[in-house]
């Protein structure tokens, strides 16, 4: 039996046993239709990773022809208002890296750091945090594992560990804004969160988890940096003093990124004053922003405008992401997400500390051995359902945010940054890291960050809006 048989005998055994036990407790015919269909979807995906696509449509063809999903609620769950907010972003990420303008700035970073291999450590895992927070994660840990690689491959010193602590500060600094992580647009656009909320209730959670990880990070791996301080000395002794290569660009052009960047972010920090100046909907300028930025690098790129759409917008993700959506869509549509909101109620009974550890527990799970996407995807409909139902909802999308985010530190898989970390290390050759290697750094440093993160957002609930 081939392994491509065993695999998909393997999803019909398990959508067969969870079937009946859908059957079992009472769910009806459309409901457990929905659920098999967005299961199989998930399995699939991650059984297939590469093939994930090809489940995602088929899984909505299946769903459409069983009147299980109709056109017009397909178009209402694709979260188009995502979908074009990250094409938007992309594009000026895609604009600001062709010209090189993140590897110009670390490059001079570390220039005016020196040669201490923790004060270098630490600098790294701070603007790896910092830069994700802006930008977002995948971008970030890009242009730092490219200033971080040429350190490394010039002292000759294995990569490995500190391609890791440069991986957990960025998915840390993802959470502290909303444009660090995919997520973070999700929740945002669902909640009727700004980004000015993000800096009030995420960011100062953020920088704490951070404050604990520096330290941890420089405990586990302090084996590894004082081999790079050691490599570093040597390499001191033997030759000149040497300066990293700082990438080219033109002044000119160094200002127009300057610019593009520092407005972008500035009008995003801003959109909710502008929203009220206006008398717009809220989080219409957060949209508009990401447009009104995408447009300009558009306008700027001019004969490459094209090639720059066609290269650098992820569009395969963004497909899966219009299909996901709409598959748990489907569960909001035949009450799926109800019957699980009422039973995550009854066992909270109504009380929201017991909602915020039982929603984060369970996000923060399914990102470590599923993705931060799919996990968070799924429980927004419950939240709708959770606020329509008079809970206080604020502390648990903000307990979402931490667990999608935190916990993808834990395993190789928990986030789209360690996934392109281990992808760019394998590419070039300098080595690979199996999964239980990264699972003890990984878990420590999630636990002790989601901790934190989780008793900050428990101590702040009396204040939190509602």
């Amino acid at each position: 039996m081939s392994s491509d048989v065993r695999k998909i005998l393997g999803l019909v055994v398990a959508d067969v046993a969870v079937g009946l036990w859908l059957k079992s407790v009472h769910l009806s015919t459309a409901q457990i239709g929905s659920t098999l269909i967005f299961l199989t979807i998930i399995g699939g995906t991650l059984t297939y990773w590469a093939r994930r696509l090809s489940f995602a449509f088929v899984g909505i063809a299946v769903l459409l022809g069983l009147r299980l999903l109709d056109i017009p609620h397909l178009i209402e769950y694709a979260g188009l208002d995502i979908i074009l907010f990250l094409v938007g972003m992309m594009t000026v990420i895609g604009f600001l890296e062709e010209r090189r303008f993140f590897e110009h700035v670390i490059e001079e970073l570390i220039n005016r750091v020196g040669t201490k291999a923790r004060r270098v450590v630490v600098v790294l895992m701070v603007a790896s945090f910092v830069s994700a927070a802006l930008v977002d994660e995948v971008t970030s840990v890009l242009f730092m594992l490219s200033a971080l690689l040429h350190l490394t491959n010039k002292h000759k010193v294995n990569p490995i560990p500190f391609v890791m602590m440069v991986v957990f500060a960025t998915n840390i600094g993802s959470s502290a804004t909303v444009v660090g992580n995919p997520i973070g647009v999700m929740i945002a656009l669902r909640a009727g969160l700004t980004f000015e909320d993000f800096l009030r209730w995420a960011a100062p959670l953020s920088a704490l988890c951070m404050a604990v990880t520096v330290p941890l990070c420089l405990w586990l791996f302090k084996r590894p940096i004082k081999e790079l301080g050691h490599a570093m000395r040597e390499h001191r002794t033997k030759t000149h003093p040497e300066a990293v290569e700082v990438t080219p660009i033109s002044p000119k052009a160094l200002r127009t990124c300057w610019w593009l960047f520092g407005v972008t972010v500035a009008l995003l920090v801003v959109h909710s004053q502008i929203e009220h100046a206006l008398g717009l909907e809220k989080n219409t300028m957060l949209l508009g922003t990401a447009l009104l930025a995408a447009g300009v690098a558009l306008w700027l790129s001019g004969d490459q405008a094209r090639e720059l759409v066609e290269k650098r917008i992820d569009w395969w993700t963004l497909s899966f992401f219009v299909v996901l959506f709409a598959s748990v869509g489907t569960l909001k549509l035949t009450g799926v997400t109800t019957e699980l909101a009422n039973w995550v109620m009854r066992v909270a009974a109504g009380r929201v500390e017991v909602l915020l550890a039982l929603i984060t527990g369970a996000s923060a799970l399914l990102t470590a051995f599923l993705d931060n996407v799919l996990a968070v995807a799924t429980f927004i409909p419950v939240m709708g359902d959770l606020t329509r139902a008079g809970i206080h909802t604020t502390p648990l999308w903000w307990g979402l945010l931490f667990g999608g985010t935190l916990f993808g530190n834990m395993t190789i898989i928990g986030s789209t940054a360690n996934i392109v970390a281990i992808g760019l290390l394998e590419r070039k050759k300098l080595g690979s890291i199996s999964f239980m290697a990264w699972l003890w750094p990984g878990l420590l440093v999630s636990v002790v960050t989601l901790a934190i993160a989780l008793t900050g957002i428990w101590l702040q609930m009396p204040v939190m809006p509602r």
